[in-house]
């Protein structure tokens, strides 16, 4: 098997391990098929007019826009295509496809980070919560303190979300079994089915129906006045459009976008002149940092050495980036489990989040690709596998079984709260079309380490505890396990000596994302509390870019909430604050 094969299998594996949000076929409500605000950008016209223009229709951008559709008029630039009767997003008989899809419409962009880490970008309307596991729970009390917002109105706008796409998920044998085992390994008290953010092991929220059904963000614009609202398709952004200093503004004012179609036809989208009319970031933690420094807001030396002008120097672009790193364990099972989404989490006091998922289904021979790599790779570096010459010969069989089907096991898996690792990103080129170098750093700050090890220590006691008793192979040690998962090509990165007999080694060395990475336009940094770009006028940037750390055990709920939240308060300052028009 060749480098590429094998490159592709490590994306795989780490997005089937973690992008588990599985859904059976399901029709679509004719309402979200047949928006009738959202259209190709092939229809756009050469030059438009738009009280407020949003850049992404993601997991902030859709409720943003819905919200504040109803007292102005709103276009949204989202660069990927619908995820409505997409059957790679809906049926999980084509999870793969979605992810093994590298075309320039597919609903995913994969991209490897500097640390050998493979991700993914969104790239369809609703953004993260149209490919992602779909766990929905709150953030803690602390998260909304320290951003300094409104506890009341946060919780209004949560409620706002969940009428339309939160649910209460169907317990059943193998989530139950590490629910108790979780409480049995001391990660306590139990909750119960709650969204907020409390320690101990809880039941959280889903996006999924009872039907298995995926509700997304892009749900959310059903609240949106259509006469107000306008999406486009299939539009990338290029630049963001600055006016120069000076009359009537002393500083820099963003007055519009130019954008481009599938069919690579520019076009420009203008505000309005009222006074409140802006422009809004809405474009994730890698496309917000992205599109500011293609637009000139961004450390000034970085821009002039791609050659682009600088509209502000602002060092602080890009800055901050941190993924949440995760590391698991798959657990095969003497008995068939069930197709199970994230539902329950256990919240450590430590600050490492364990959560599982089983029955995940391969369409190919990954395990005797394993096993042939393994072998090869000891020849190769002499070394001594740490297996029993019969618990290797037992752990092939039992892998080999499952070859070609539904898996008979899950993943056990632990992320890091926070992190306190952070990296940088930078532009690799000035083609928006092109991802940018990102580096998150995993494990940078030794707390981060002595966390990951701390959560694989709570999944060995959960995988040993008396509740996941039947869903144990007795001859397959844990020790196996790890030295299993240690030998899969999960990432880029270097394996070592010690990666299956040292947890600190295995951490490091078998990282893998969790899709919540952030920062790059971080709050007190890059913007103000009210999510205006420093530095310049009629900007701001909503979204996770925004975020210092990840909120709770999982952001979607609280982007979408901040998406709502700021809408809501942005109509509130405008009600408020009556001016006339202005000129550019």
């Amino acid at each position: 098997m060749g480098l590429h094969s094998w490159k592709f299998i490590g994306i795989l594996l780490s997005e089937i391990f973690l992008f588990h949000g599985f859904c059976y076929p399901h029709p679509q409500k004719a309402s979200q098929l047949h928006y009738t605000f959202v259209r190709d950008a092939t229809s756009a016209p050469v030059v438009l007019y738009y009280d407020y223009i949003i850049i992404g229709g993601g997991t902030s951008g859709c409720p943003l826009a819905a919200t504040l559709s109803k007292n102005a008029t709103v276009l949204v630039l989202e660069r990927g295509g619908s995820p409505y009767g997409n059957s790679n997003i809906s049926n999980i008989g084509n999870f793969v496809a979605s992810l093994s899809d590298t075309s320039p419409n597919s609903p995913s962009q994969v991209f490897i980070s500097e640390d050998g880490v493979y991700n993914t970008r969104a790239r369809v309307l609703g953004g993260g919560s149209s490919l992602n596991a779909g766990f929905y729970t709150h953030a803690g009390s602390d998260f909304v303190k320290e951003a300094r917002l409104s506890e009341k109105l946060a919780n209004a706008s949560y409620k706002w979300v969940e009428k339309k796409i939160a649910f209460e998920p169907t317990m059943l044998q193998w989530q139950s079994a590490v629910r108790d085992g979780l409480i049995q390994a001391g990660v306590s008290p139990y909750n119960g089915f709650t969204y907020d953010h409390f320690s101990g092991t809880k039941i959280g929220g889903t996006i999924f129906d009872r039907d298995g059904h995926r509700h997304t963000a892009a749900d959310l614009l059903e609240y949106a006045v259509p006469r107000n609202i306008l999406v486009y398709l299939h539009a990338t952004a290029l630049k963001i459009l600055f006016t120069g200093r000076g009359r009537p503004w002393p500083r820099p004012r963003a007055y519009g976008v130019t954008f481009e179609d599938k069919l690579g036809i520019r076009h420009t989208a203008l505000l309005t002149r009222n006074w409140w009319s802006e422009i809004i970031l809405s474009a994730g933690a890698i496309g917000s940092p992205q599109l500011l420094m293609l637009s000139g807001i961004g450390p000034a030396y970085h821009l002039r050495a791609h050659g682009i002008p600088v509209v502000f120097d602002q060092p602080m672009v890009g800055q901050g980036m941190a993924d949440n790193p995760m590391n698991l364990l798959f657990v095969p099972s003497p008995i068939p489990v069930e197709i199970s989404l994230i539902q329950v989490v256990g919240i450590t006091q430590f600050g490492s989040f364990i959560e599982t998922a089983s029955g995940l289904t391969f369409g190919y021979s990954w395990a005797q690709g394993f096993i042939r790599d393994y072998e090869l790779s000891l020849n190769k570096t002499g070394q001594q596998s740490i297996l029993t010459p019969e618990a290797m010969a037992r752990a092939v069989e039992t892998v080999n079984s499952l070859v070609n089907a539904t898996l008979k096991g899950g993943v056990i898996l632990e992320k890091v709260m926070g992190p306190r690792s952070t990296g940088d990103l930078k532009l690799k080129t000035t083609n928006p079309y092109d991802n940018p170098t990102v580096k998150f750093n995993y494990f940078k700050d030794p707390l981060d380490l002595k966390k990951c090890v701390k959560g694989m220590k709570t999944i060995i006691d959960v995988i040993n505890s008396k509740a996941f008793s039947k869903f144990r192979y007795r001859h397959i040690p844990v020790q196996t396990l790890i030295s299993l998962m240690a030998n899969l090509p999960v990432n880029l990165r270097p394996r070592h000596v010690t990666t299956a007999i040292s947890l600190e080694q295995f951490c490091i060395d078998t990282v893998m994302t969790i899709w919540h990475y952030h920062g790059g336009c971080q709050i007190g940094k890059v913007i103000d509390r009210k999510y205006r770009v420093r530095g310049v006028n009629g900007l701001r940037v909503i979204d996770g870019s925004t975020f210092l750390r990840s909120p709770g055990t999982n952001p979607q709920a609280t982007v979408m909430m901040l998406g709502r939240y700021m809408g809501r308060r942005m109509t509130r300052e405008r009600i408020s604050n009556r001016r006339t028009t202005i000129n550019y």
